[in-house]
């Protein structure tokens, strides 16, 4: 969120509900939120039956408005999880909004009270889907456990067997999902990339979770090379007679420190001269050439 303003409702000044000046800044946002009136039960019944029977939008956006303060209080008890204040606001406000709309008068009961389950219930939610980008709960169970421990916690050691079981017990859920959960909340984020200072570039992530051996153009010339060695390699081969494959694979492939036969030993074997076994492996090399550019 760039600035408060986003957490305005629509048509503020047209309600001269206090708002004036320029909200740039989520202190004067808080401030300016604070400063709205409070509604007496009566006035917010009338409101709400407005809203309901006649559908009132000027009548939904004072309910919103005098409640904008309870957002802010609730916003601020979920600090602790790193996220913005603006953003946790601006979440609540959305659950305010589904609140107002669903909000019976007729129940006997406040807005403030009935309100508070969809505030918090969209800021939770909006915790879940962003804190560190990674989903840490998936059952109801581990969600209730996941807003629920921070608070049963004294402090920043370990919980002891104790209270492990004691916190299992009240929520009903297994031990081991409280343990697994204090670990993955107490895991710290570590930028991939270290700080402007050259000491540090060492310690970061990034010098030592990169691998040569994974970028893609590395992997792509390995790919290449492996297919030359073995079905290009064989194809451009087998294109050659009898004699040029012998002497091929005696000088260049029998051995995998390159130390194949010399000319001399060839020539022997042949009956010709070492010039000769020259003059027949250069003519073979320049046609396995080409049958591997296919390859290439």
């Amino acid at each position: 969120m760039k600035s408060a303003t986003a957490l305005m409702p629509v048509e503020t000044n047209a309600l001269a509900l206090g708002f004036s000046g320029s909200l740039g800044n989520i202190d004067a946002y808080i401030s300016a939120v604070n400063r709205l009136p409070m509604l007496t039960q009566a006035e917010e019944v009338s409101l709400a039956r407005a809203l309901r029977e006649k559908n009132d939008l000027g009548a939904a956006q004072k309910l919103v408005l005098s409640h904008l303060r309870l957002v802010v209080s609730i916003a601020r008890g979920y600090l602790g999880y790193g996220l913005p204040h603006a953003d946790l606001i601006q979440e609540g406000n959305i659950g305010l909004m589904k609140a107002v709309k669903r909000f019976d008068p007729d129940q006997n009961v406040r807005l403030v009270s009935y309100a508070m389950h969809w505030i918090k219930a969209e800021m939770h939610e909006y915790i879940l889907k962003n804190w560190r980008l990674v989903k840490v709960a998936t059952t109801k169970a581990q969600r209730k456990l996941f807003f629920n421990l921070r608070s049963h916690k004294t402090g920043l050691d370990a919980m002891t067997p104790a209270q492990v079981d004691a916190l299992a017990k009240t929520l009903d859920v297994k031990r081991e999902e409280v343990i697994e959960m204090e670990t993955r909340l107490s895991g710290r984020d570590v930028a991939l990339e270290a700080p402007t200072d050259d000491d540090d570039d060492k310690f970061a992530p990034i010098a030592y979770l990169s691998s040569d051996n994974n970028e893609p153009t590395r992997v792509m010339e390995a790919k290449q090379y492996d297919r030359l060695q073995s079905e290009g390699l064989e194809a451009a081969l087998s294109k050659l007679d009898d004699r040029s494959r012998r002497i091929v694979e005696a000088r260049w492939l029998a051995n995998d420190d390159g130390s194949g036969a010399t000319l001399h030993e060839l020539a022997d074997e042949f009956g010709v001269s070492a010039e000769r076994i020259r003059q027949i492996e250069a003519v073979a090399l320049k046609k396995m050439k080409g049958s591997l550019q296919a390859f290439a």
